[in-house]
């Protein structure tokens, strides 16, 4: 059955065409399995709360009639602007308008949240721009630029919130830069979400060509209740299509965990155990939630425009397990810098078990792809990222993260990535151990090599399951880097930043390109022999001290530009020196191009072909770098998807003259 919706209708309808529904969420109440309902162009300022699941046979359908002409939003227009002083205006709002959840009143903060707490879920907004959040009506008067903001033009424009108890109302202050309110669209957020089941369990959902925005959601850490202005919560198959997504002041799209009210920030709230050890307990707990394949996850996310989120565009914590996110376009997130967390990223995810991101456009974010913990079968392929960095004109925030294209943390592997453009100044954040990179470009470094790990214990599961299989400290290595290019295209100077929680040392990132981070670490066949494997009898004390030392690596076929230097024990590689090596990416006609001459320099370097059986097993979880079906990858399709035939050179395309093509 179509049921129809019309926000633009005359009154109320029954979801027939002749009289559809004015509100969207009265066709969340009543669709069945197999239903699509189909959405007017309007602005739809309401939370759709579906109640009924589909089947995998039978999906509930949501559609907007015009691709993104529905707009469903948080948000809520809001007049009667007084001038108070200076640029600032002044206006009331009944507290009625936010039912039991008020977004001026709530805190972004929780596990993981390393700012200061002074931020609020709500937001004010001019004409589709958010405003930033003051801390007095004075701040707002003054007016000074945000020193931390990507984009400190706009940070002047500030707004400020008080309750006045005695009238139960929330009196918002705004500078808007000179704007006058009452001749402009301005509009606080208002609801948590846009578009999210209360109920867990409620799958099999498309929906499909939407505007959703300006949500009030919360800090969404692992181990707590994860919100989205979108999300499937804690169900399986749902696919997020052709939708532009932004505006969230925390998560655009949440692919996260069950509700565990035992389990929910317990560090934040209790401080007795470490957040670490309850993202264990998490683990081990989603089991009797129901975190299976044949329950959770599956989900795909594809073809989204997810922009201006400040904590993330998609974010989850086991529940995204088993998806699909391609062909989406993430970028500008985290650009504000208000928020300030270990859960900052275009995408971040724990537990992304066979997990495929591919041919994503990723820029302008604190952070472009994070996989921690359990990133298992894990597939990062054909993605763009670049700018990914923090401008030099801007400070970094205290409790702000530094910024890389990818992150891998704390992770046993097997996790590949191959065939991707990486143009940021920092290409892999590497503290984890069995990851392959096979075919990509980079043009910035490997950091965090053997660090960043400490004491953290974190779980492997059974090859493309959930269930857990074990749990062990990383030892880092593991890893096989094969025929990639490296490029040094920014500065090689160590990043150095103060410690937040040691003051008096600095915190350092390499910033100088290549392979040779790995210098200290044994091929294969030095650290096999440790173990006596011709001895019968094996000594468990003589073995114990390289059963917790670093593991192999595999390193070869890579090709090294502008200073960029190889691993010591490389066997095949190309050096150039000449100092005319460059790439950078550019915008024309609305795609997106690389410009640079690496290939006329590469010449006639030929590599070989990689495929599962070169890059073997990971070591903890003994499992191979295979697709989520378990059938071998032959790495004969390059970037572009085309053909990588007998000859074989390093990066991300098949031939020399893929390069010229549109890479976006």
């Amino acid at each position: 059955m179509t049921i129809y919706v019309d926000v633009n209708a005359k009154h109320d309808g029954n979801g027939s065409k002749q009289l559809p529904f004015r509100r969207i969420n009265e066709a969340a109440k009543v669709a069945l399995p197999g239903d699509e309902i189909v959405v007017a162009p309007g602005v739809y300022r309401e939370y759709v709360n579906p109640v009924n699941p589909g089947t995998e046979e039978k999906r509930i359908v949501y559609r907007s009639e015009k691709p993104l002409g529905a707009i469903i939003t948080g948000a809520e227009k809001v007049g009667s602007w007084e001038k108070h002083e200076g640029d600032v205006w002044k206006t009331r709002v009944k507290n009625s308008i936010f039912g039991g959840y008020n977004p001026y009143t709530t805190l972004v903060y929780g596990d993981w949240y390393f700012a200061t707490p002074n931020k609020h879920t709500g937001c004010v907004w001019l004409n589709d721009e958010a405003l930033y959040e003051a801390q007095s009506v004075d701040e707002c008067i003054e007016a000074k630029v945000y020193e931390c903001s990507w984009v400190p033009e706009k940070s002047t424009r500030k707004w400020y919130a008080e309750q006045d108890k005695e009238n139960n109302e929330t009196v918002f202050y705004a500078n808007f830069g000179g704007a006058d309110p009452n001749k402009e669209n301005v509009e606080i957020t208002v609801r948590r979400e846009c578009f999210m089941p209360e109920k867990e369990g409620v799958g099999f959902i498309t929906v499909s060509g939407f505007n959703i925005n300006k949500a009030a959601t919360t800090w969404a850490p692992p181990a707590a209740y994860q919100d989205g202005m979108i999300s499937p919560h804690w169900s399986k198959g749902w696919i997020i299509e052709d939708c532009e997504i932004w505006g969230s002041k925390c998560a655009g799209i949440c692919v996260g965990r069950y509700f565990d009210p035992e389990n929910s920030n317990y560090y934040t709230t209790e401080h007795l155990k470490s957040p670490t050890q309850m993202e264990r307990d998490s683990v081990c707990r989603g089991q009797y939630y129901g975190w299976l394949k044949e329950k959770i996850g599956g989900h795909i996310i594809r073809r989204n425009n997810i922009h201006h989120c400040e904590q993330g565009g998609i974010i989850g914590r086991m529940g995204g397990v088993f998806s699909i996110i391609e062909d989406n376009h993430i970028h500008h997130i985290n650009n504000m810098m208000e928020l300030g967390g270990a859960e900052i990223a275009g995408i971040k995810m724990h537990a992304a078990i066979d997990v495929v991101m591919r041919r994503n456009h990723i820029h302008h974010c604190t952070m472009g792809i994070w996989c921690d913990w359990e990133a298992q079968g894990t597939r990062i392929t054909q993605n763009l990222l670049h700018d990914n960095e923090r401008p030099s004109f801007a400070e970094q925030l205290k409790g702000g993260m530094t910024c890389q294209d990818i992150f891998v943390e704390v992770s046993h592997g097997p996790t590949l990535i191959d065939n991707n453009i990486l143009l940021s100044d920092v290409s892999l954040r590497i503290a984890t151990q069995g990851v392959a990179m096979v075919h990509n470009l980079c043009a910035g470094s490997f950091t965090m090599v053997g660090e960043g790990t400490t004491w953290r214990y974190t779980p492997y599961h059974m090859p493309h399951r959930t269930e857990v299989m074990g749990f062990m400290t990383i030892l880092h290595g593991d890893d096989r880097i094969y025929n990639n290019i490296f490029i040094q295209k920014w500065p090689s100077d160590d990043l150095v930043l103060l410690n937040d929680s040691e003051p008096d040392k600095k915190y350092t990132e390499n910033r100088k390109v290549g392979t040779y981070c790995f210098d200290e670490y044994p091929t294969y066949d030095e650290w096999l022999p440790q173990f006596d494997l011709d001895d019968p009898y094996p000594n468990m004390m003589k073995h114990d001290q390289f059963h917790f030392a670093h593991l192999p690596v595999w390193i070869d076929g890579n090709a090294y530009f502008e200073g960029a230097k190889g691993w010591a024990k490389e066997k095949n590689s190309f050096t150039d020196g000449s100092g005319k090596v460059y790439v950078d990416v550019v915008e024309k006609d609305g795609g997106y191009y690389l410009d640079t001459n690496i290939y006329d320099v590469l010449k006639d370097f030929k590599v070989d072909m990689i495929d599962t059986e070169v890059l073997g097993k990971a070591f903890e979880p003994q499992q191979k770098y295979e697709n989520a079906d378990g059938t071998p990858i032959t790495f004969n399709v390059d970037y572009l998807g085309e053909h990588r035939g007998a000859d074989v050179i390093p990066g991300p395309f098949a031939t020399k003259e893929d390069v010229k093509k549109q890479v976006f």
